[in-house]
């Protein structure tokens, strides 16, 4: 890997300093508040009994989320999306992407018929806040399904979560592929992806865009491998920040 010091003083192959705080909310039956660097989101998972009307009688549960951006999570403050009456349509998209990721690793018929969801709220906002909060959303997932476990909602032998799941931001900047685009890093960047990656290594999903120059597939090979590579250092410290929890 090439010896380029990026203007935070990382290798274009490391993290943003990560830092997991399990249990930060006291009321939720999981959370989570997750920094990526000066990125943080707050992810609560909310556990209720029953399913959508489409679910009834399937003997399979559902997991959901929603994302949204404080009013003040960026240098400018933005009006609330309920204030403005519409949802708007990144908000949506990262909301599926966040549900997508985590039904990934969900055996929702072990689950029964129960719905959580994952609430992923941007407190400060510097680059990949997606990312962020599907990592946090795993552990504040895994917590929810323990609770329901102790509870007895859900067998005390059934294995619902079947993986883990973690994402991370690459790009390309200034031709060279870096891992974990800060939001300096993220305006300026030729092409921009998001990898979501299970903790057997396993895609869930990849995002990717050319802002400038077309890339390759040598380039893409690079960038997969790099996020590949980040998504089980992540996998490892949702597993520290878990510990000594059961297994889902």
């Amino acid at each position: 890997m090439t010896e380029i010091i990026r203007a935070d003083g990382r290798s274009v192959d490391q993290l943003r300093p990560i830092v997991i705080e399990r249990g930060w909310s006291s009321q939720a039956e999981g959370s989570a508040l997750i920094s990526f660097g000066e990125t943080r989101v707050l992810c609560t998972a909310s556990f209720t009994n029953g399913v959508p009307r489409w679910l009834t009688g399937k003997g399979k549960g559902w997991i959901t989320a929603e994302y949204a951006m404080l009013p003040r999570s960026t240098n400018e403050r933005n009006d609330r999306e309920s204030v403005k009456g519409r949802i708007g349509g990144r908000t949506h998209e990262i909301s599926r992407l966040i549900g997508r990721a985590l039904r990934s690793v969900v055996d929702t018929k072990a689950l029964g018929e129960n719905t959580i969801v994952i609430d992923c709220d941007v407190l400060q906002a510097d680059g990949g806040t997606r990312t962020a909060a599907i990592t946090g959303a795993y552990v504040a997932l895994a917590d929810a399904i323990e609770w329901a476990r102790g509870r007895k909602f859900v067998g005390q032998k059934s294995r619902v979560l079947i993986d883990s799941v973690a994402a991370v931001s690459v790009g390309i900047i200034d031709g060279e592929p870096m891992l974990d685009l800060a939001y300096v890093e993220d305006v300026r960047a030729e092409t921009d992806m998001n990898v979501v990656v299970t903790g057997r290594g396993l895609f869930v999903e990849v995002q990717g865009t050319a802002e400038g120059a077309p890339f390759d597939k040598r380039e893409l090979d690079q960038l997969l491998e790099l996020g590949v590579d980040g998504c089980a250092e992540l996998r490892d410290l949702q597993a520290a920040a878990l510990a000594p929890a059961a297994e889902g």
